[in-house]
């Protein structure tokens, strides 16, 4: 999310910015000004309703002087200002909350600012490639793709997942299903025990405020898959309720009504978040554990000396892939459930690049010690994620589809997401504390790693070669066969 002081201050900046997105520059111009517009308004209207409270307090006082001097004639007019001020100021207030829902509404709809170092392009195009490990493999016959191999060891079945649950899925058997098994220990082993990162087992079901803080709500709302009831605002924000509790009074008596944003410099972006999304489930389905790992420093004030966090967890996730009809529409690329590894890591500002070579160095040594050969590109404006400040992609050779197809993002997505959890820290001998900086990446995704294995290390009999390093997670299996 971006600051609207930025904005008010820089906004070519935001012009800029949405021009390489790939947005008209007359309509993110237009885009820039409804904002400073609408800043303006709440603004205006903040320091209005401060007059008007503070007119009204001086008066009530000057009610009981005016009495107290036998002065009843002013005293009635006094009274007749008040009783006008108590008219004018709620009025004021629904207009500066209307102002602020709309600034923030349209604020959390806008897409982080690339780098300045993001190569300009339209799509996946305009990607630039920048390294690669290994060499393609040669065979002795046409390599067949991984669901033609794991159909024919009768251990891949899509048929028996479409009984269960439609397209999308996939039912994994014997060798097959334990070999999943083992390249997610593998991944978290090696991330835990070389790469620094904490393990972490969270939830995969989150509330509408994890979703919002990493920007998968509202705007990617038909990407995600709900679970649960729909809830009210009051029954979201019960009286029991851990995030009621920490409202005041005064707040909680707000919540009564289905109106839940509050001034826009209190930071309470969590409340402010629940409005944009009218229709909210009780909870939603992961898209990656970057929902919850991201979220864990939400509504947090750290101190330097705890950064960098670095988190890793293997979760199952959900993506209901709502823009990709007839994509990949066989076999385990675009899945509705599937398991991966995934990284977070919460910096400073300063640190964050440093911090995204890095995460991307770690995706890159499980594919290495996997021996998959494989590509990194930058992503090109165009291409990038919505809460992205910059991409790199790894992409995996496979044979069988004669094609490198995307194991991982790692991305920066510098203060954007902060900004929407509310998270920062304090930096030393400072007074007021900034935000963090969030980046994450696949570690890798699991299933796209056991087609990358399946395609690279099948044998022309039909079998399929286990990797060294996964052998021990095999029990002492070196092949797999039907």
């Amino acid at each position: 999310m971006h600051d609207i002081k930025w904005i008010r201050e820089e906004p070519r900046g935001l012009v800029d910015a949405l021009v390489r997105r790939g947005t008209i520059e007359a309509e993110a111009q237009a885009l820039v000004d409804g904002l400073i517009a609408l800043d303006e308004r709440r603004r205006s209207g903040i320091g209005k309703l401060e007059e008007l409270q503070a007119r009204r307090n001086a008066a009530s006082k000057e009610i009981g002087a005016a009495k107290k001097d036998g002065q009843n004639d002013r005293a009635e007019a006094l009274m007749a200002e008040v009783a006008a001020l108590k008219t004018d100021i709620p009025a004021l207030e629904e207009d500066v909350k209307a102002a602020e829902a709309e600034l923030f509404e349209k604020l959390a709809a806008i897409p982080n600012a690339p780098l300045a170092e993001v190569p300009f392009g339209k799509d996946e195009h305009d990607n630039v490639e920048f390294t690669r490990f290994g060499e393609k493999r040669a065979y002795a016959f046409t390599p067949k793709q991984h669901f033609e191999i794991g159909e024919a060891l009768g251990q891949m079945d899509f048929e028996a997942a479409a009984k269960l649950s439609g397209a999308r899925f996939v039912v994994l058997k014997n060798r097959l299903a334990r070999l999943e098994r083992a390249i997610g220990q593998f991944f978290i082993d090696t991330h835990t025990t070389e790469h620094g990162y904490m393990e972490v087992a969270p939830p995969v079901l989150v509330r509408d405020e994890a979703m919002f803080g990493t920007a998968q709500l509202p705007k990617f709302r038909e990407d995600q898959f709900a679970a649960g009831y729909k809830l009210s605002n009051k029954e979201l924000y019960r009286e029991n309720d851990i995030q009621a509790r920490k409202l005041a009074a005064q707040e909680l008596k707000k919540l009564e009504s289905e109106v839940t944003l509050f001034d826009l410099v209190d930071g309470d972006f969590y409340e402010k978040a629940v409005a944009l999304i009218p229709e909210r489930a009780s909870f939603w389905l992961i898209p990656t554990a970057e929902v919850p790992l991201t979220n864990l420093v939400a509504q947090s004030i750290l101190s330097e000396e705890e950064l960098p966090l670095r988190f890793t967890a293997l979760t199952p996730c959900f993506r209901a892939e709502a823009g990709s009809a007839g994509r990949d529409t066989r076999g385990m690329i675009r899945q509705h459930q599937f398991n991966k590894v995934e990284m977070v890591s919460i910096t400073t500002p300063e640190k964050s690049l440093e911090e995204q070579e890095r995460m991307l160095a770690c995706a890159q040594a499980v594919l290495k010690k996997l021996d998959l050969h494989h590509r990194v590109v930058t992503l090109c404006t165009g291409d990038m994620g919505f809460a992205s400040a910059r991409t790199f992609d790894i992409e995996v050779w496979l044979p069988g589809q004669d094609a490198y197809r995307e194991i991982s993002s790692v991305s920066t997505c510098s203060d954007f997401q902060a900004r929407r959890m509310n998270a920062r820290y304090r930096p030393k001998d400072a007074k007021s504390p900034r935000f963090v900086h969030t980046l994450n990446g696949s570690g890798v995704a699991v299933g796209r790693a056991m087609v990358a294995i399946l395609e690279n290390y099948q044998n022309e009999d039909g079998s399929v070669t286990v990797p060294d390093v996964l052998v021990p997670y095999m029990g002492g299996l070196t092949k797999i066969e039907r």
